[in-house]
């Protein structure tokens, strides 16, 4: 399928969706999606940051190598619950309308 045709049947979609009430249920599903989407996105970049620093600032001081290792998993697991909270929005937008 050509991209051509691709964007005509999305123009002709959009108009016969312009035409008919906006579902309620499909928003809810577009800010799940938008609430997970950004909260991984989010958590992900926090997590590369940091263990990007802890790596260096391991390979400088190796001596501190253990209690950068708690900090840095007790931080993961803050970012992580970050991520855990915007699948219970997503969950909720989802199953409750």
């Amino acid at each position: 399928m050509s991209a051509m045709s691709v964007f005509s049947l999305a123009l002709s979609s959009a108009a016969t969706a312009a035409t008919s009430a906006i579902d309620p249920k499909g928003l809810a599903g577009i800010g799940a999606g938008l609430a997970i989407g950004i909260g991984a996105c989010g958590a992900a970049i926090g997590i590369g940051i940091a263990a990007g620093k802890a790596l260096e600032s391991a390979a400088r001081q190796p001596e501190m190598y253990g209690k950068l290792q708690t900090m840095l998993l007790t931080s993961i697991v803050f970012m992580e619950s970050i991520a855990i909270y915007a699948l219970v929005v997503a969950l909720l937008l989802i199953f409750t309308f």
